[in-house]
């Protein structure tokens, strides 16, 4: 899955890039998603202080997820993790009533793209 990178003291670095394409699809739809919820998040809580603080931890745990994801802690069952977490947002968007528009279907587009990536990834990759 992913290059064991060390240290010129033959540590093991904390940066585990992955060697395979597909991830950095599901980083850019992810960032996609966080950058959405990041800028939305302010002007939601104008309106809805619980939706505004939702609208930021939403942001924060896909940022949070890149961060895993792109650490040595990353491990295969975690792409479960991620398409489960996506999927969440997705349904979350439903459930609250949340308004179409531009933004929100960008949103909802990134994270069937991290779903589906997510997904894609957990089954082609070998387990450890």
């Amino acid at each position: 899955m992913s290059g064991q990178s060390t240290t010129a003291r033959g540590q093991q670095s904390l940066i585990n890039l992955p060697e395979n394409p597909v991830v950095y699809l599901a980083v850019l739809a992810a960032l996609v998603s966080a950058g959405i919820h990041l800028f939305l998040a302010p002007r939601v809580m104008g309106f809805s202080q619980t939706t505004g603080i939702l609208f930021y931890l939403n942001g924060l745990g896909f940022l949070g997820g890149i961060g895993l994801l792109l650490s040595r802690y990353w491990r295969r069952e975690l792409y479960l993790v991620a398409a489960v977490y996506a999927l969440a947002t997705i349904v979350a968007f439903f459930a609250m009533g949340g308004r179409v528009g531009t933004m929100s279907i960008a949103a909802k587009v990134a994270e069937a793209v991290v779903v589906l990536v997510a997904g894609y990834l957990y089954v082609s990759e070998t387990p450890s």
